[in-house]
């Protein structure tokens, strides 16, 4: 069970045997297509992406846009960039 904004609510779920017979029901991973931003924020030393998705998307659940428009995966994997893209349906601008 997902949150409703969380990126896999709307992802297809399926079912895996496991090596020991047991099945799992199992979430896909949502790719990240096309990086699409508005603009880019350079982060300050240690800001982490919850802050900032607070304050461009008014959410700070919704790091996980973030890592979708800039094309990456695990939030880590930005988290290690200076700048960060905004998506561009963000309720503030750069």
């Amino acid at each position: 069970m997902f949150f409703p904004n969380s990126r896999y609510a709307q992802m297809a779920n399926y079912q895996k045997q496991r090596p020991d017979g047991s099945v799992v029901q199992v979430t896909r991973l949502p790719l990240p297509g096309p990086a699409v931003v508005l603009g880019f924020f350079r982060r300050s030393s240690g800001q982490r992406l919850d802050l900032i998705a607070n304050r461009f998307l008014a959410d700070a659940t919704a790091f996980w846009r973030l890592c979708d428009a800039n094309n990456t995966i695990v939030p880590d994997a930005l988290a290690n960039r200076d700048l960060v893209g905004i998506p561009i349906d963000a309720r503030v601008r750069v």
